[in-house]
């Protein structure tokens, strides 16, 4: 399987920062060691073609040269940097990438991505450029899908992604997160499901069979954009869930199977995480991508078989 990293580009961020920019190359070093069959890659840089799918011209011009006001900057959470535009590029290369490589090997994984507080004209919420509303356009510009679903399960709304692609039918945006949590102010996925502070394993299990099934019944994709966020996780101090270990891997089998009984090529972006202990955030993460893998082997046996 195939996975697309860009930890290697770090931003300078400032001491005591609260955005987790340890836990990408923490996250690398783990599943190098932990999960067999997977072949690295550097993750491409998305040029501003591809990031004129679903951003504004001024704004790709006013990130790329560093004329973003300081209210813009906070708004994002980074101070400006060539290192931040790089990185934020190189991410939304990644699952450009991912999705891709997804088309032919039926899954693919950005150890990065997810960054989905990103509007066409702004930033926010430490999201630079929106890169699953860049890889599905992307992919269509190309010619290789019609129809794309982005399954956002980071805890916090996908509100930059449900405004980029709010009047394109091509493109179906399913939102599971904390109603109450951050952004404040959400926008209207095509399908959003909010659930309560505190919400267990067996809750979410339920909301997520149910917004599935709506998915399934409304929309027919060619290609599923996955957003695995860690921060439902019960440790992160930002989520307000309360989801164990076991939780978060019956969530990621849940929509990896949707994808194998539809025989939907998908691509994961790891999203959001922000544990009390990085540690328990690169768990999480490490075991996405774990279960990523062992679709991917079901996938080739499964094609074995078949020939």
């Amino acid at each position: 399987m195939f996975a697309f990293y860009a930890d290697h580009f770090v931003l300078p961020l400032p001491a005591g920062h609260r955005f987790p920019m340890r836990k990408y190359s923490m996250l690398r070093d783990a599943v190098v060691r932990e999960v067999p069959g997977l072949t690295l890659h550097e993750a491409p840089r998305a040029d501003d073609s591809d990031l004129a799918l679903a951003h504004t011209a001024a704004y790709i011009a006013d990130v790329s040269s560093g004329q973003l006001d300081a209210a813009r900057q906070r708004e994002i959470g980074f101070p400006w940097s060539p290192e931040m535009v790089e990185r934020s590029r190189r991410s939304a290369g990644a699952t450009i990438a991912a999705c891709q490589a997804a088309l032919t090997q039926g899954i693919a994984v950005n150890l990065a991505g997810g960054t989905h507080h990103a509007y066409a004209d702004k930033g926010g919420g430490f999201c630079v450029f929106n890169d699953a509303a860049i890889a599905a356009r992307r992919l269509q510009r190309d010619g290789a899908v019609r129809r794309v679903a982005v399954i956002d399960l980071d805890v916090h709304q996908g509100n930059g992604t449900a405004s980029i692609l709010r009047d394109d039918p091509s493109i179906f945006t399913l939102s599971l997160h904390g109603e109450k949590n951050y952004p404040f102010r959400k926008e209207a996925s095509d399908l959003d499901v909010g659930l309560p502070d505190g919400c267990d394993d067996a809750t979410y299990a339920a909301a997520l069979a149910g917004a599935l099934d709506t998915l399934a019944a409304r929309f027919a994709p060619d290609l599923l954009i996955y957003l695995a966020g860690a921060d439902p996780h019960e440790d992160d101090r930002l989520g307000r869930l309360r989801l164990t270990m076991a939780g978060l891997a019956r969530r990621d089998a849940m929509v990896f199977d949707f994808a194998a009984a539809r025989r939907l090529p998908i691509a994961v972006a790891m999203a959001g995480g922000y544990g009390n202990q990085i540690e328990n955030t690169v768990a999480v993460h490490t075991q996405t991508v774990t279960l990523a893998a062992q679709y991917h082997r079901r996938l080739a046996s499964l094609s074995v078989e078949a020939s």
